[in-house]
Parts: structure tokens; C-alpha cells; sequence
């Protein structure tokens, strides 16, 4: 499904069933380098069982146009209009990575819009290597082989998902980076993390539940690394679960029906 957000396409996966305004929504938004296609499995499912969903890809990356987001809090704007283009009055945000950020200050933006925040391999701050950061723009190939190592635990997910998630990871990358002639999408989203400050004034600014999902083998975005959100949400009040997965970075993949589990009962 398309859409025209801030003047540009803005392409949106339904999951295979038609958008209803009636129903809940849930919006996916995937980390740097990536796509709808990351939430595949758990995009079909909520699609299947009473759910809308919107898995986005972020403006210059896969189907939509636009500009590629500089920051997070750009990115977060895009969300908002999406929801309006989308006549949606009320929805929840599942972000990963660099998306988690994204769907962070899109919630502490949007306050009661927002049902549920779901923050799938993030950390805060979000720090890149000034090395990995120059990499992403001098040598993106090198770059994209660094990350896919360091993100994931596995070659291919126990659960039968059908994946070599190393090949497929490295063959989304390529597909996204050489799709957008205009901006270096993997440097712009490195910074975009690298440079996001505002992750605690947000959290403590959220109307609705957190769920954070975790890698206890995520070399890029390790569980201790989320502690600074949890505590501060916990320290604010908010309700808050956290599950931890024995995996990497990409828990979609990795652990998908463990990874579903934990939306599905939180959305629940």
C-alpha cells in the first residue's frame, strides 16, 4: 500500500490483507539498512489475526521516495504523517534497531495516539564507531560485512524460518543502499543514531506500556545497553516488560516465533 507523505510515495506492507480503519494498527519501522521485509514474519501474523499493519519502509529506502531521515526526530515526523495519511487515529509503534529510536520519539511526540512502543534491539544512547561511521561512506561493502558478523548469533534461525540470515542480511543491505542514488542511506542512519540525545526525556514523556525485546548474544546493541531507557521508565512510572532472547541483533529473524510471542502478548 502506498501513500503520499510530505509530498513523496511512502510504501507501507499490509501483510497481505486489506487496510481496515477499524481495526488496531501496528506500525513497524526497521533499522538502518533495512526494509519492511525484516518484520516478514511477524507482519503476516498480526495481518492475520485482527490486526493492521503498516510495515514501513522509511522515506529513500526500498518502495518509498522522499528524502532519507538525517535524525530521529525527522524520521519520528514521518511516522505522524503517516498516521494521519493513513486516517489512523490510534496505533502501536514495534521498532528495531535504529528504528527502535524512531518509534521512541514518535510516542513521547504523539502521546495518547500511541497504544503500545515496542523497542526491538535498541540501546540509548546508540552509539557507532567513528571507524564503522567513515566505513559506511568509504568502503559500504566492508562496512555491511562488519555489521552483518556482529549482528547476528546464527547462519540460520533453529526455527525453520528458511533463512540464511548472514546472506540475506548482506543481500537487503546491498539492495537498499544501491536503491538510493541520492544519499548514502547507511552513513545518514549511523549518524542519525549516533547523534539521537533526547532517549530519556522521551521515554518519561510515553502515555502507553513499553516492551523491550533483547539479544542476550546482540553484539551491537547489548541488553546492558537498554538499561538507561528501562530504568528510566521504570523510574517514571511507565508500565514496562522486558524479554530477553538467546540471540543477536536481529531478533525478527533469529527468533521469530519467539520474537512474535512477545508482541502478540504484549499487543494483547
Amino acid at each position: 500500500m502506498q501513500y503520499e507523505v510530505h509530498g513523496a510515495p511512502a510504501y507501507c506492507y499490509t501483510g497481505g490483507k486489506p487496510f481496515d480503519p477499524a481495526q488496531p494498527t501496528a506500525v513497524l519501522i526497521h533499522g538502518v539498512l533495512g526494509d519492511h521485509s525484516v518484520w516478514a514474519w511477524q507482519s503476516r501474523w498480526l495481518a492475520h489475526h485482527g490486526w493492521n499493519v503498516l510495515a514501513v519502509d522509511l522515506p529513500g529506502h526500498g518502495r518509498s521516495g522522499g528524502d532519507a531521515p538525517e535524525s530521529v526526530e525527522q524520521a519520528a515526523a514521518f511516522v505522524a504523517a503517516l498516521l494521519d495519511a493513513a486516517g489512523v487515529q490510534r496505533a502501536a509503534l514495534v521498532g528495531h534497531s535504529w528504528g527502535s529510536l524512531i518509534a521512541l520519539q514518535a510516542a513521547a511526540d504523539l502521546g495518547e495516539r500511541i497504544s503500545h512502543l515496542v523497542l526491538v534491539g535498541t540501546a540509548y544512547p546508540m552509539k557507532v564507531s567513528p571507524a564503522l561511521i567513515e566505513a559506511s561512506q568509504s568502503d559500504p561493502e566492508q562496512a555491511l560485512k562488519l555489521v552483518n558478523v556482529f549482528s547476528r548469533s546464527t547462519l540460520a534461525p533453529p526455527s525453520g524460518a528458511g533463512a540464511w540470515v548472514y546472506g540475506a542480511g548482506m543481500a537487503l543491505g546491498r539492495r537498499v543502499l544501491q536503491g538510493n542514488r541520492t544519499a548514502n542511506v547507511f552513513q545518514r542512519g549511523f549518524i542519525a543514531c549516533d547523534r539521537y540525545a533526547n532517549g530519556e526525556q522521551a521515554i518519561a514523556a510515553l502515555q502507553c506500556p513499553v516492551l523491550f525485546v533483547l539479544g542476550a548474544r546482540d553484539q551491537m546493541t547489548p541488553p546492558k545497553a537498554a538499561r538507561t531507557l528501562i530504568d528510566a521508565a521504570r523510574g517514571a512510572g511507565k508500565a514496562v516488560r522486558v524479554v530477553e532472547l538467546p540471540v543477536g541483533h536481529h531478533q525478527m529473524q533469529e527468533a521469530p516465533e519467539a520474537t512474535l510471542a512477545a508482541l502478540r502478548d504484549f499487543l494483547r
